[in-house]
């Protein structure tokens, strides 16, 4: 076997898959899914291909010509990062590229989070979503689930009548099941005569465009909806509040698309939709194509909260039409859209909210050189990582240091130079998966000697920040970090210095501070300025954590619940790191167990798993 990606079963000398049909029937009451695949290879194939699942039950494997069982096996014991391997044996009487799988989900499948109506903004229906990256596609359905395996996709996913699904794909059709469709015919354990009952409905879509596994996506529930633009919906549950919020939150939208297109080229995804999802979404965004998911938490009611969705748009060039080839080169994903983000913010929104923008991603990767400081490898832009789960090694590197760099090359031949570089490697590798070796090529290539300016070997396989990596610098930044610092000297910021800050001021201010400061600073802070009581969460789990590590124990009711309230990774982490952390603090981490043991259900599965790691490493 030739492995293609550290984090999957797929052999290199195997077709890859271009094409999957689903017939999905989602069962609320058990959790589960059952479902037929229909895949179709690049290439025919004769002897065994290798996919990847987690925990799948897969029950039949089926010529597409005789419906006759293809032989198949699942390896004895599932690898704990990997999942279990399923090897196929296609028949070399009968060459084949195509065949079916016939499987069900498990209740424990880590990409889904079925919320039970309590756990819900209408608290009246029941919701499903996925979350596939980075290695979770596997636990919907069996696949080649590495980004280097590119497919387009259809899908009937068979619903309760009373709810409604989104993709990210084209919707086709609402309508009721008919028997026999498509492949519900295959279905296992009854599910084929359940298909058509009176209570269900079908909806259909369709992804035409070549997409990685994990760009795969749905969600299921009571959902509603606002037009923000010719190009753009805002989705989530049928709450009036919430979507109101929403649309208001993000209706500059369409600028920001017109100013993507300006400085990367066409979109070529036809619509850019939202779906505000319920509060354990584990991340700030999910760049989805044509359904972008969002934590609620990006809400903020100033539309600050926009700049995610900048973010999420500039995957729409760099992600989602170039992609890694595996994780091992995540930064060409999200250095290169952190950096596109940037410009967007910059044109929309002013310089000013850009450079604050970098300046919080500055001091975000000053802090995970200190967090990988006994494992430097992941310090790197191209790294190894077998053997190792992406999840438990997530950071801001890829995205801040890829930016770093990306901006680095910028400065090196000039802004104008670099937008067509920009636009003519989105041209030349769209639809795409490539690694860190190829866009080095290509960077070579096009600007000839640029080797010679710039370090390439070590921005991209060097360990720790490069010396011509570079800080922010504008008027407003360098306030907020002058007043950050003269905190140290006891001086707290007047109310007329910080009369027009938002969210991003404050959460520049409180990264700025020290990590440990008195209780007693901690308290007036607060009582100054209601830290803990900020409707932005960016702020607010700034000050929890800095009175977490203060050890600042009037506040720990506010993290008591603010744990329990949100489930988005990017809160979870500092707030549980700074508990467990650390020697003694036995109230701390008892805090913590309690916590997550009250809150863990209504977490997504990939963020008990970060907790759990987090847990392990501590205590």
């Amino acid at each position: 076997m030739a492995p293609l990606d550290p984090h999957s079963f797929t052999d290199s000398h195997h077709p890859l898959t271009t094409d999957i049909s689903l017939s999905l029937y989602l069962d609320f009451p058990s959790a589960t899914i059952h479902g037929v695949a229909f895949f179709i290879l690049k290439s025919p194939h004769v002897g065994q291909l290798s996919f990847d699942t987690r925990s799948l039950s897969i029950h039949q494997v089926l010529s597409p010509i005789t419906l006759s069982l293809l032989p198949f096996s699942l390896s004895s014991s599932p690898d704990p990062i990997k999942g279990t391997q399923l090897s196929i044996s296609l028949p070399g009487d009968d060459v084949l590229s195509s065949f079916f799988i016939v499987f069900s989900t498990s209740p424990s499948s880590s990409a889904l989070q079925w919320l039970s109506p309590p756990q819900t903004f209408n608290k009246k229906h029941p919701f499903v979503y996925t979350q596939c990256q980075c290695i979770h596609a596997r636990s919907i359905f069996p696949c080649q689930d590495t980004p280097a395996a590119r497919i387009r996709y259809s899908a009937s996913l068979n619903v309760p009548r009373e709810l409604s699904a989104v993709m990210s794909a084209r919707h086709v059709d609402r309508r009721s099941p008919v028997s026999g469709e498509g492949h519900s015919h295959l279905l296992p354990g009854g599910f084929n005569s359940l298909w058509c009952s009176e209570t269900r409905v079908v909806e259909e879509f369709q992804m035409n465009q070549p997409i990685p596994p994990y760009l795969f996506a749905f969600a299921v529930g009571e959902l509603g909806f606002r037009e923000v633009g010719p190009r753009t919906r805002v989705y989530s549950e049928a709450v009036n509040s919430v979507l109101d919020a929403a649309a208001k939150e993000f209706a500059g939208t369409e600028e920001m698309i017109r100013q993507g297109e300006k400085l990367f080229g066409d979109y070529d995804w036809e619509r850019f939709d939202l779906l505000v999802l319920p509060p354990s979404f584990p991340y700030g965004g999910m760049e989805n194509p044509r359904m972008v998911f969002l934590t609620p938490t990006v809400i903020k009611g100033d539309a600050s909260g926009a700049q995610v969705v900048a973010h999420e748009l500039a995957h729409s060039w760099t992600g989602n039409l170039i992609t890694n080839m595996n994780n091992e080169h995540f930064w060409l994903n999200e250095g290169f859209t952190t950096y596109a983000e940037r410009r967007i913010v910059e044109a929309v929104q002013g310089e000013d909210r850009a450079i604050l923008n970098t300046g919080i991603g500055w001091k975000g990767l000053n802090e995970e050189m200190e967090r990988f400081k006994d494992n430097l490898e992941f310090t790197k832009l191209k790294n190894n990582q077998e053997g190792v789960d992406p999840d438990a090694v997530y950071s801001e590197v890829p995205y801040e240091k890829g930016f770093q760099f990306l901006w680095r090359i910028e400065r090196q031949i000039g802004r104008p130079a670099f937008d067509e570089f920009i636009k003519k490697y989105i041209a030349t590798f769209k639809f795409k998966s490539i690694d860190t070796h190829t866009f080095l090529k290509f960077l070579k290539a096009n600007v000839p000697g640029i080797e010679k300016e710039i370090d390439l070997v070590l921005w991209t396989e060097g360990t720790g920040i490069p010396p011509d990596a570079y800080e922010p610098v504008s008027n407003l930044y360098t306030k907020i970090v002058s007043l950050a610092n003269e905190f140290k000297l006891g001086r707290m910021p007047r109310e007329d210095e910080v009369a027009d800050w938002r969210g991003q001021e404050w959460e520049l201010y409180l990264e700025n501070l020290p990590k440990v400061i008195e209780a007693s600073q901690v308290l007036a802070l607060d009582e100054r300025y209601r830290l803990s009581e900020s409707k932005d969460y960016e702020v607010k789990v700034a000050f929890l954590q800095l009175a977490i590590m203060s050890q600042c124990r009037n506040f720990y009711g506010e993290v008591e619940k603010t744990l329990k309230e949100v489930g988005r990774m990017k809160y979870l982490r500092p707030l549980y790191r700074a508990l467990v952390q650390g020697k003694g603090k036995e109230e701390d981490k008892i805090l913590a167990k309690r916590v997550f043991s009250e809150a863990r259900e209504c977490y997504h599965p990939i963020a008990r798993g970060v907790v759990e790691s987090i847990f392990a490493k501590h205590l």
